[in-house]
């Protein structure tokens, strides 16, 4: 795949996305969240790719909004913005979020505004010690709108997610790391091949098991214990009928390692 912002490939399964505007800090502009957009539908819609992976060519993940573009928003109408904020940032972040398939960010420099909040919609983030996370959308005069205000209380609790939204703070890896926002900490130069060992990892996992555990963890952020109940009975039935979990079961009596296949 080519792209002007960003770079794509597919390795042993895992589709890896780079932002690649290192000379700005990986800021975004909407040509890059367009092609992230584009790239995550491919992912998403070939079977062949059964993780994926967020990353950054240079020192920082992604430095927020790119300052030409910011200078742009604000000669643009209101609806012009929405249309913008909604189809292409906002639509990058659902796209990670929502995804059926593992997602994994790795992040070795500042994750800042928008990359922060699409970190945040990965399944998992990898750091190093380099990184660090920042919601300074308040120094600009506006707010987090691709998820970091619903997220970011679940992850951290309202009093840390309060002083990285209200106050702009900064959540270094170290903090991050303990705060659970962070699965691992690796030195920089081994993030690209830890991140990619766990996007193996997953990608050997039931793909259908893993989409209908990953859809009842997001709705359990906003449904009862009731409802989940039911809706989880329905889905065990589904998975229980599948193929992967007959595979499951004979490779657990078989003493091997299972084989899924998706079905």
């Amino acid at each position: 795949m080519s792209f002007e912002d960003i770079t794509a490939c597919i390795t042993e399964g895992v589709g890896i996305l780079s932002f690649n505007r290192p000379r700005r800090a990986n800021a975004v502009r909407p040509q890059t969240l367009r092609e992230l957009c584009s790239t995550l539908d491919a992912f998403e819609a070939d079977a062949a790719v059964r993780a994926i992976v967020l990353r950054a060519e240079g020192r920082h993940f992604c430095a927020g909004a790119d300052v030409e573009f910011l200078q742009q928003l604000t000669d643009s109408a209101p609806l012009d913005i929405h249309r913008e904020i909604y189809s292409h940032f906002q639509g990058a972040a659902r796209r990670l979020f929502e995804s059926a398939k593992p997602t994994v960010a790795l992040v070795g420099g500042a994750a800042v505004t928008v990359g922060c909040e699409l970190a945040l919609a990965c399944d998992f983030r990898v750091v190093s010690a380099e990184a660090s996370f920042q919601e300074s959308w308040i120094k600009l005069g506006i707010i987090p709108p691709l998820g970091g205000l619903f997220l970011l209380p679940r992850y951290l609790g309202i009093a840390r997610a309060k002083q990285m939204v209200l106050r702009g703070e900064s959540l270094g890896a170290t903090a991050a790391l303990e705060a659970g926002l962070a699965l691992e900490l690796v030195p920089l130069a081994e993030l690209d091949a830890r991140g990619l060992t766990l996007a193996g990892e997953l990608a050997q996992l039931p793909s259908l098991a893993y989409a209908a555990a990953k859809a009842a963890l997001h709705r359990g952020l906003e449904s009862t214990l009731e409802a989940e109940w039911s809706a989880n009975v329905y889905a065990q039935a589904a998975l229980l009928a599948s193929d992967d979990f007959r595979e499951g079961v004979q490779a657990l009596r078989e003493k091997r390692t299972p084989q899924f296949k998706g079905r």
